[in-house]
């Protein structure tokens, strides 16, 4: 896939909040209010109730204000089913080429799930366009910088595990952006629907990624 293209979508250092969670059905205030905070690249999760209806309505409630992509999408027809929906763009947990194939059929790029440096090196190779080093908490930074001394032309994208005290030490290890799960799409927040304080926590993430 065209690489700027690629890039145009996933911004280096702009990070992706990854929502998993049972419910979507705040999805949209949750949106705008990652959006507000300066988090605009949102993986919403298959494993969600509805999530496919989520990316939908986002879509059509904040056009332009977002990029909404689909995560835990394990095989062709996941694949289709969110590119239908509008996801921009797919997220794998693992290295599973059909989807890196149907997201490039429709010029949609993909980030590809692994954890050592095979796999890592196997989802390059089978075309992805970022590689989603997961989980990365407990591997830690060095553990980037290890695999780029020898493979610097990766995009590494480490997810699960990334804090408010790590995120910056991914980046300078040469991760091309992050993925924040639970540590910003707080489900305590979520349920309270303190958009205030989702706000300030998604700019928080957004500054910590700032050079």
């Amino acid at each position: 896939m065209n690489q700027l293209m690629t890039k145009n979508i996933i911004p280096p250092r702009t990070p992706i909040a990854v929502v998993r969670l049972d419910t979507l059905e705040h999805v949209v205030p949750m949106t705008r209010a990652l959006a507000r905070g300066g988090i605009t690249r949102v993986e919403m999760t298959l494993t969600s109730e509805r999530a496919l209806e989520a990316v939908s309505q986002v879509q059509r409630e904040l056009q332009g204000e977002v990029v909404i992509g689909m995560g835990t999408v394990l095989d062709g027809e996941g694949a289709r089913a969110s590119l239908d929906a509008g996801a921009a763009f797919l997220v794998t947990p693992i290295v599973a080429p059909e989807v890196i194939a149907v997201g490039h059929s429709h010029n949609v790029p993909v980030l590809c799930g692994a954890f050592t440096p095979t796999e890592i090196v196997a989802a390059w190779r089978a075309g992805a366009d970022f590689i989603k080093v997961f989980p990365a908490g407990r591997l830690g930074p060095a553990y980037l910088k290890d695999i780029l001394a020898p493979l610097p032309d990766l995009l590494l994208v480490p997810t699960g595990g990334v804090t408010l005290e790590n995120c910056r030490a991914f980046l300078e290890a040469g991760a091309y952006t992050v993925g924040v799960g639970g540590q910003l799409v707080n489900t305590e927040l979520i349920a309270r629907q303190d958009w205030s304080a989702l706000t300030t926590r998604a700019r928080q993430f957004a500054q910590a990624c700032v050079p």
